[in-house]
């Protein structure tokens, strides 16, 4: 494994210095493969830095012990060195997912779609939060995220957005996301101090192939429109806006956040067969819902799936019964305490 970790990070550097090549970019196939090889191996290098980082703060606090220092310092000390010896336990683990993924496992873009529910105002910053939760995660993993759609609410908080996220292991950690989030906490706007309860919905589409959904274009209806902001107000000169209707299923998708219409079209249509692909997907499936809801719920997207608890820092997630009361790190994108249950949880087959 030793030679393999060095060869990755060989490779890794190399990546870096020809993707800033000018002759490298020129050349958009070539591009395109690098770029694809270097998000392939970003989350093994990220680990290992981690790693790294971890036994540099180990060494440190084994060298600090050899010296005399009082028994408060020392309890301390003492404390931190079995956390960090448990992190790198982890990592390591961590560490070995990634370079023996299971071969069963492929890899898929996703279509991710955030919604505030109930709650105001409240439920719309909560519901920018969790979308800067999951873009953060990506970012940790070298994934990239491609904002599609989005509605923003008067407080600065989103009303929806759609996004992708691409890149090795995506589908793989956040394909359990979807469900009702709901977060306790006081508003910025309660001035008595009250805790309130808000929600938003998450929804996780796997991206198609234009080959596995064939759309007829008799089957959908095209409007064009000029793109609007938050009030109402045009926020663009152009009739730019996309508003993309599928005839048969009645499935709706509106994409404005590009000034071009071809751009908004082309991401409609992605998120349109997406969309068909769950359908299809969840209508085969009605059957194993009905008898898997006695044993974990539904699974429908309007069942309460995880809390956020900000009073206690806690975050639940409520179909397997784990906790971590780590809130802050949790809404700052570090989701793998929480994801690497939820894969321990459908290995044993709690989630399926």
């Amino acid at each position: 494994m030793d030679d393999k970790v060095v060869k990755l990070q060989a490779r890794f550097n190399e990546l870096e210095h020809l993707l800033a090549d000018p002759s490298v970019i020129a050349d958009q196939g070539n591009y395109q493969n690098l770029a694809r090889e270097y998000s392939d191996i970003s989350p093994i290098v990220s680990v290992l830095r981690e790693i790294k980082a971890n036994e540099d703060q180990i060494n440190g606090l084994v060298h600090l012990l050899k010296e005399k220092h009082d028994s408060e310092f020392e309890e301390l000390a003492k404390s931190e060195l079995e956390e960090l010896t448990a992190k790198k336990t982890e990592l390591e683990a961590k560490l070995f997912g990634l370079l023996n993924p299971k071969k069963e496992e492929k890899s898929r873009d996703l279509i991710i779609e955030i919604r505030a529910g109930t709650g105001g105002e409240e439920a719309s910053l909560f519901a920018g939060d969790l979308y800067r939760m999951y873009a953060k995660y990506a970012d940790k993993n070298g994934w990239k995220v491609e904002q599609m759609s989005g509605s923003p609410s008067e407080t600065g908080g989103i009303k929806e957005v759609i996004f992708s996220i691409s890149g090795k292991g995506a589908s793989k950690y956040l394909k359990w996301e979807s469900g009702a989030h709901r977060v306790q906490r006081v508003p910025t706007t309660e001035a008595s101090g009250r805790i309130h309860t808000s929600a938003a919905t998450v929804a996780v589409l796997f991206e198609p192939e234009e080959i596995d959904i064939k759309i007829e274009p008799k089957d959908l209806k095209i409007d064009i429109f000029r793109s609007s902001g938050p009030g109402g107000q045009s926020v663009n000169t152009t009739d730019s806006a996309v508003r993309m209707t599928h005839i048969p299923t009645g499935i709706v998708v509106t994409c404005q956040d590009e000034r071009s219409q071809l751009k908004n079209r082309s991401k409609a249509m992605r998120v349109m067969r997406a969309r068909l692909m769950d359908k299809m997907q969840s209508e085969r499936s009605e059957k194993e819902a009905r008898e898997r809801k006695t044993k974990i719920g539904s699974g429908d997207r309007s069942e309460k799936i995880r809390t956020y608890n900000f009073p206690d820092r806690r975050v639940t997630d409520h179909r397997i019964g784990f906790t971590t009361h780590k809130l802050d790190n949790v809404i700052d994108g570090e989701l793998d305490e929480l994801t690497e249950a939820l894969l321990k949880a459908e290995e044993e087959g709690l989630l399926s």
